[in-house]
């Protein structure tokens, strides 16, 4: 049997978004309509906020821990997040988790090295792009990046929180990212981190000056591998 997946949600568009490519994807694999079984977690995303904003990451950490324990008892066999921010707090997480995870970060920057990339644009909310989720997993396999510039990350930030996560989705905001990916080709990036799992909804290839990394499809894909990886129909 395929492995039970455990999400453990945070922001609903992004979560919905990785919960939907497990479904859909799942039938390529699997045959028509099937897909493994699924169980998600997900705490009030205001009070994952409100450790954020006070920089409380073992608070954010609690969170997490709190949803694992929850999706192990459904029978869940490994987790995901798809959600890039709370990562920060993962050095927190996987000492007290009761089951395994797969982390966004590593599974974006393998599929980057597989691709021969060498230079990552990094876009996100502020906290993901200042912080070490995508930077250490990067730097050990190899890869530079570059962070958004200051504005960049006010705008693209409150894109995200003010929008996105709200399933808003306007032209003026789809603009603000293809600038930000111009001027990062301009400097050398040579593919762009789509590093929130909302980013997606309004980014893609298609309108990408630069090839992206999905990490919302990225990880349920791996994810998806993970649980079907013994199965034989």
């Amino acid at each position: 049997m395929p492995g039970h997946i455990g999400i453990v949600a945070c922001s609903a568009e992004g979560a919905s978004l990785c919960y939907r490519t497990i479904c859909v994807e799942g039938a390529r694999l699997m045959g028509p309509h099937a897909h493994p079984e699924i169980s998600m977690h997900s705490h009030s995303l205001a009070d994952y906020m409100n450790c954020i904003y006070r920089g409380d990451w073992q608070g954010v950490a609690d969170l997490m821990l709190s949803s694992a324990g929850k999706l192990a008892k459904t029978g869940a066999e490994f987790l995901i997040c798809p959600d890039n921010t709370i990562h920060q707090a993962f050095p927190c997480v996987e000492p007290g988790s009761p089951l395994p995870w797969l982390h966004i970060a590593e599974v974006v920057a393998d599929e980057a090295a597989a691709r021969g990339f060498r230079r990552l644009g990094l876009t996100g909310t502020r906290w993901l792009v200042e912080g070490d989720v995508y930077p250490e997993k990067l730097t050990a396999r190899g890869l530079e990046f570059l962070r958004p510039s200051e504005a960049e990350r006010d705008e693209i930030n409150r894109i995200i929180m003010e929008e996105l996560v709200y399933g808003v989705f306007r032209p003026e905001g789809v603009r603000v990212f293809q600038q930000v990916i111009e001027r990062m080709k301009s400097e050398g990036c040579d593919a762009v981190v789509l590093g929130c799992t909302e980013i997606p909804l309004i980014i893609d290839d298609a309108n990408s000056s630069l090839p992206t990394l999905d990490s919302t499809r990225l990880l349920a894909r791996a994810a998806l591998r993970r649980s079907v990886g013994g199965y034989s129909g």
